[in-house]
């Protein structure tokens, strides 16, 4: 018993157990591992670009509702003023009356109705 250990009753043979694996085997796994990073970097690189047009029409996004909100801005300080900015004065004399009238159903781009709204009176 001086070759192996005695460990809670049980005989511990020294060296490894299993099989050992072949040099065809290490050339294998090497080449599997690399072609897992090939795959994982090809991705990981697909999901940047994902998040990069994102990011992208997000920030156009932006960008559009900030010109709303400064076209906005000047129409409240034109009212301020008392001048009626000429788009309201369209939308005032009935020019969007001469859309189709299933659009002047729905909702506006910003959600929100106008509050000339779609009750004015064809009588003008």
């Amino acid at each position: 018993m001086d070759d192996s250990k005695m460990m809670g009753g049980k005989i511990k043979k020294p060296g490894k157990r299993g099989r050992k694996p072949a040099k065809i085997d290490l050339k294998a796994k090497l080449e599997r591992s690399r072609q897992s990073a090939r795959e994982c970097r090809a991705r990981k690189k697909l999901r940047y670009q994902y998040l990069e047009e994102l990011v992208s029409s997000k920030e156009r996004a932006i960008c559009a509702l900030r010109e709303e909100l400064e076209m906005y801005k000047q129409w409240c300080s034109a009212m301020d003023q008392g001048k009626i900015p000429s788009e309201i004065k369209a939308l005032l004399t009935g020019d969007d009356q001469k859309m189709p009238q299933s659009s002047s159903t729905k909702t506006p781009k910003n959600g929100k109705y106008n509050s000339s709204g779609n009750s004015q009176s064809k009588s003008t």
